[in-house]
């Protein structure tokens, strides 16, 4: 493999990615997905996100084992409250994309509202 060979995950050098070998020698098409996904915006929204949240960190901790969870955490209002969350992940396909929302527990128990999924692109800085 190249070191100036480029990941098809991030666009970075391979000696710069943890994604680099399999991108790189598997030959792989990655997608990086940037998830925004607001709550609902009634008295009991908080409540019934919070009720759900072991269970949604299960399954991002799940995500992350498997090599699919980057980053991500809960979206607040001005006043530190949760509101929603924000997840970078790392999926092969909308195949998987559409999989892991089948199971996503946030989307199953109806805590979030509106959901809005975009490929990413990482600057290669």
């Amino acid at each position: 493999m190249s070191p100036l060979a480029h990941c098809k995950v991030c666009a970075s050098t391979v000696s710069g990615c943890r994604n680099a070998y399999i991108a790189v020698s598997l030959n792989l098409s990655f997608v990086l997905y940037v998830v925004h996904a607001y709550d609902h915006s009634d008295a009991e929204a908080l409540n019934r996100r919070m009720a759900v949240r072991p269970a949604h960190f299960e399954g991002a901790q799940r995500l992350k084992e498997a090599g699919h969870f980057i980053l991500g955490g809960a979206l607040l209002n001005p006043d530190g409250q949760m509101i929603g969350s924000m997840m970078l992940l790392d999926f092969a396909d909308e195949t998987q994309l559409q999989e892991w929302l089948s199971w996503e527990p946030y989307v199953q128990q109806g805590i979030w509202e509106t959901i809005d999924i975009k490929p990413f692109r990482q600057a290669a800085i």
